[in-house]
């Protein structure tokens, strides 16, 4: 009898470590919210041309815009339920925190101070930049060391305004900060001669110098000073909402791993027999049902604004007006390459 129980017991623990045990997520307030409300609020940036900025029909474009209408799909099958909310640098957290945006897609920086103190979460990475520094293509200027005394316009609220202040105390070097809420005001300083140099990320100075009336007058210099690896933030004690935000962003990259675009996405999804891809287009469901979203719900995000490769290409790329190469916003399967999609199983 004694032996029997033992057996018994035995195989009782191995069935609870051999099969896996699928716990359903909690409720979202957020998510839940978002539902009853019919839309999705997104912070974004006030105005810089690749990330966001509204066109001539004052329809929002960009990297960050299109994210935005892309976790809309993931959610509602729709890009157009999405309210964009522009933010300053110096307002967005707040903003977020006090629940008047849902997420933010907005040139963030992930720091570890910011995700420990501020009572948000960032999710995960989609776009990696530095710091760096645009001058007058006349001006002589080759490195940033040679800027002695300059006046360098920046943005409150950034990192960048630490990084420049280290940078020049670091080789003793002195300069003095015009400091502004936003992009375009500091924009507007630069352009009127009142700063020798506006100093924020390169993929930014890329994005302004490209809305420039004569973009050929200005340089970006080619020093990098800082990490700035850009994240959704969101809230923190949502547990199932970080769930979705940060899946949501690997199934674009993980889809561009994939070779599954927009024009490919129906047929791959009828055809394909990669274990990996019917699970990502959700040919099987489980995928969508561990974050409550409907099965098809990456295919119909990837339908909508395409894999992560064709989002760049779109709004910072060849394909636009910033021409700002990949380089480490590559997949990880090319030199030089960063992103990378966690597995999706």
């Amino acid at each position: 009898m004694r032996k029997f129980g033992l057996k018994a017991a035995l195989a009782a623990l191995f069935a609870t470590f051999a099969a896996p045990s699928f716990a359903q997520p909690s409720a979202s307030p957020t998510l839940d919210a978002i539902k009853a409300r019919g839309n999705l609020n997104c912070g974004i940036g006030t105005g810089v041309a690749g990330f966001a900025l509204p066109d001539s029909r004052g329809i929002w474009q960009g990297l960050d815009a299109d994210l935005c209408r892309g976790l809309a799909v993931a959610i509602f099958n729709d890009p157009s339920k999405v309210r964009f909310v522009p933010l300053s640098s110096s307002t967005r957290f707040t903003a977020l925190g006090s629940g008047e945006v849902d997420v933010l897609f907005r040139t963030s920086t992930q720091t570890m101070l910011r995700d420990t103190t501020l009572g948000l979460r960032h999710a995960t990475t989609y776009f990696y930049d530095g710091h760096g520094f645009m001058v007058k293509a006349d001006a002589g200027v080759q490195k940033v060391a040679e800027m002695r005394g300059a006046t360098i316009c920046l943005i409150q609220g950034t990192t960048n305004e630490q990084v420049t202040a280290d940078y020049f105390r670091s080789i003793n070097t002195p300069f003095q900060a015009v400091v502004f809420e936003r992009t375009d005001q500091a924009v507007a300083a630069l352009q009127a001669g009142r700063c020798d140099s506006f100093g924020t990320d390169a993929s930014q100075l890329a994005g302004v110098r490209s809305s420039m009336p004569r973009p050929a007058d200005w340089t970006i210099l080619p020093e990098r000073f800082s990490k700035e690896p850009y994240g959704a933030y969101i809230r923190r004690g949502d547990d199932q909402w970080f769930d979705v935000v940060r899946w949501y962003t690997y199934a674009i990259i993980e889809a561009e791993e994939q070779g599954v675009t927009q024009a490919n996405a129906e047929q791959q999804r009828r055809t394909s027999t990669n274990p990996n891809t019917r699970r990502l287009l959700g040919v099987t469901p489980e995928l969508g049902q561990s974050l409550k979203l409907d099965p098809a719900w990456a295919y119909n995000v990837v339908r909508a604004i395409g894999n992560y490769g064709e989002l760049y290409e779109r709004t910072m790329g060849d394909k636009s007006q910033v021409q700002l190469p990949r380089g480490p916003n590559h997949l990880w399967t090319t030199p030089g390459g960063l992103m990378y999609a966690l597995p999706l199983r």
